[in-house]
């Protein structure tokens, strides 16, 4: 009986030790920016995959779609990220370069390529090996007011000719037709490409040629005819389509999930139709999103596993009908579940005919040059032909090769020397005895700031001494190259072009200082004017008018942001219609230079007036009444009391505002980004929006935005010194 007892503790004592790690093992992190229905599909396919696999857990962690690839970026290389994550296929040749990712390996075995589609394996497929496992298919397709139009459309030039018929007011057809994306379809239906990848060759900007320049000329005489709507966004597509006013729209599946079930009009999803003058299919972009494995998942049987499940068809039947995805699996849409689901086979039957994105770091460079190269065209300021070649130019500018490799020697010789000035300055003072003396007595106050000494190190000197070395590499994260100054020397020598030509550092100085300086007479302006009116005790209601003049500084800019953005779009904007009624002609406020640099102007001092409002209303407090009074027993007029007496009392409070908000509009991104966004061409770009371009949209070159960065830097550092002293010679006066 003891042998018994002791062998049955033995027995369970190993299978403690053996089973502990066994299960630490089995803990699996997964990462995706779902929300929504597709969200709550991927929690039932992992609840699923848990249940049938006793001892793992997975851990799904939601990120926010705009901050996803950075997290991404930031985390896998320090071991910090999940091992595997769900992602579209077009940042594969990116996330190889940056060394994020593995190959599928066993997650996406030879057995299983004949149940996915042959596309969505291709596009997951990069020199011959597998590096995810398709989830879904994402592309365009055609929403269809079954109202106005009852039966499908044989091709797109028999749903543009039903204009004359529609009632008034209503277009045709509605997509964003100035974005490449929602343009890719007639671009390949007239036989072109926004990038090419030859095989053992570079990838190249394809968006050029005779198809391309057909393709344009096609949209622009849909706009010229009222087809399509003008200045169109995903926005207005959606409140047209959804108003009744647009008889079909080009848009992917997440409009179908913004629609919702309550809409008042009755609407059907088809592929998008034939082009009868390009003689083919419009085949729009396909992404396709997968499963990755990163490097703590490789090699783990478990990861690759879960990879697979969810890849797999029983997942792929719930992401399908609870998540309403396109899966990739063809004989699954045999199934009478997914058959109920007409709508959805329309976005299966569109991938069928996509096109899947290239998987290089060429195609997230080539969005910017193309969409200007598109919004020319439909503005009438160039031609096809003219407007592609520029754009040809852009692309091959943003994608040339990295400056050559610098030594780092002079760096750190010049750091060495500089170590070495302090150190020598330092044992110098340390051997007077009356510093050491005044150092003694000074030791208190030096323990009561030594917080605030270590909260500005970490928030502000580490993060400019971080940004300031990241100006001197180029290259991917993981693998910098230290170039010196290359990055300055390319910004100020306008990377060898002319120094004030499209996009250079001067020239975009030259704008950001003109709109610094046009917004803050503004801001002073209307918040002396409404401060001195409020300040005047014989107004009746100034408590009401303070709080609703205070607001728009109490409203997030962005969602002012936008709300102005709106009230300037052409055809349907309030600021247009409020011209119609004064029988003026409505104006494209993002055409030109003068009207978009207008349009951002009027939002941002509708958001900074209140700011200097407040500040004036609270120095014309601290104002002596006697002083006023006596000015006014020897006679001085009210111009003269403002002038001579309220102006110079107001001049130490108001300058550093107007310091303080210089720095501000000098650095007031979002208005620019969100209003004009940069248009017309960018030409409306500032200093801080053209370095987020380089760092974001331009091959992600983040040591020439940082770079741009600590150029700013200097900038506002130099001009506020200036103003500080003018500040001081001011009280000294």
């Amino acid at each position: 009986m003891t042998v018994r007892t002791l062998l049955a503790l033995t027995l369970l004592w190993a299978a403690l030790l053996f089973a502990s790690p066994a299960r630490a093992d089995e803990h699996v992190v997964l990462w995706h920016s779902y929300r929504g229905d597709e969200e709550r599909a991927l929690a039932a396919a992992v609840h699923d995959f848990e249940q049938r696999h006793p001892g793992v857990s997975v851990e799904v962690l939601a990120i926010p779609y705009e901050a996803y690839a950075a997290k991404l970026q930031a985390a896998i290389p320090r071991a910090h990220g999940p091992d595997l994550f769900i992602q579209a296929h077009q940042w594969i040749g990116s996330y190889l370069d940056e060394k994020l990712i593995e190959p599928t390996g066993a997650a996406y075995p030879d057995s299983d390529v004949a149940g996915f589609d042959a596309t969505a394996t291709r596009a997951v497929t990069w020199k011959g090996v597998r590096y995810a496992v398709p989830l879904a298919n994402k592309c365009v397709a055609l929403y269809v007011n079954s109202d106005l139009v009852p039966r499908s459309p044989a091709t797109l030039e028999d749903l543009l000719g039903m204009k004359a018929t529609l009632p008034p007011g209503v277009f045709p057809l509605v997509y964003t037709a100035d974005n490449a994306y929602y343009h890719a379809p007639f671009l390949h239906a007239f036989g072109g490409h926004l990038v090419d990848e030859p095989p053992g060759g570079p990838t190249t900007f394809a968006f050029f040629g005779d198809g391309a320049a057909r393709s344009l000329d096609f949209v622009r005489a849909m706009l010229t005819h009222g087809q399509i709507p003008e200045e169109p966004s995903g926005a207005l597509a959606k409140d047209l389509f959804t108003s009744g006013r647009a008889a079909a729209v080009i848009d992917g599946p997440w409009l179908a999930a913004d629609l919702g079930p309550s809409l008042a009009i009755r609407y059907r999803v088809e592929p998008l139709p034939r082009l009868a003058a390009a003689g083919d299919l419009l085949r729009p972009l396909l992404t396709v999103e997968a499963v990755f494995t990163t490097h703590s998942g490789a090699g783990r049987p478990v990861a690759a596993e879960l990879a697979r499940w969810l890849g797999g068809p029983e997942a792929a039947i719930v992401r399908a009908q609870m998540g309403q995805q396109v899966v990739p699996r063809p004989d699954l849409w045999k199934d009478p579940r997914l058959a109920a689901l007409p709508n959805l086979r329309a976005f299966h039957d569109a991938a069928m005919n996509a096109e899947p994105m290239v998987a290089t770091r060429g195609m997230q460079a080539a969005w910017e040059p193309a969409n200007q190269a598109i919004k020319k065209v439909l503005r009438g300021d160039q031609e096809p032909a003219l407007a592609l070649a520029e754009a040809r130019r852009r692309w091959q500018d943003a994608t040339r090769p990295l400056p050559p490799k610098r030594s780092p020697a002079p760096l750190v010789l010049l750091l060495g020397l500089g170590l070495l000035a302090v150190a020598a300055l330092a044992v110098r003072r340390v051997r007077d005895a009356s510093f050491r003396r005044d150092l003694r007595a000074s030791l208190p106050a030096y323990a009561c700031v030594t917080h605030a000494v270590l909260v500005v190190l970490a928030l502000v000197v580490f993060p400019l001494t971080a940004g300031a070395l990241t100006s001197l590499f180029a290259g991917t994260r993981d693998a910098p190259r230290y170039v010196g100054l290359a990055n300055y020397i390319g910004i100020l020598t306008a990377r060898g072009g002319d120094l004030l030509g499209h996009g250079s550092f001067y020239l975009t100085l030259l704008v950001t200082v003109l709109w610094t300086l046009v917004n803050v007479f503004f801001h002073v302006s209307f918040g002396m004017i409404l401060g001195l009116a409020l300040s005047r005790p014989l107004m009746r209601l100034r408590a009401v008018y303070r709080v609703l003049l205070i607001l728009p500084w109490a409203v997030p800019s962005y969602v002012t942001a936008l709300a102005w953005k709106g009230m300037f779009q052409r055809q349907f904007g309030a600021v247009n219609a409020l011209l119609r009624l004064l029988g003026a002609e409505p104006v494209s406020w993002f055409s030109h230079f003068t009207t978009a640099f207008t349009a951002n102007v009027a939002t941002n001092v509708w958001l900074g007036f209140p700011f200097m409002m407040v500040v004036v209303l609270g120095a014309l407090t601290s104002i002596p009444k006697d002083v006023l009074e006596a000015a006014e027993v020897d006679g001085a007029t009210r111009g003269q009391r403002f002038r001579l007496v309220t102006l110079p009392l107001l001049k130490p409070v108001l300058l550093p505002a107007v310091v303080l908000g210089s720095v501000w509009t000098f650095n007031m991104f979002n208005v620019v980004f969100l209003v004009s966004g940069g248009e017309p061409d960018g030409t409306t770009d500032i200093l801080v929006s053209e370095a987020y371009r380089w760092a974001f949209t331009r091959d992600n070159q983040y040591g020439y935005a940082a770079a741009y960065a600590v150029l700013i830097f200097l900038l506002l550092a130099g001009g506020s010194r200036f103003f500080g002293r003018k500040l001081t010679s001011e009280g000294a006066t």
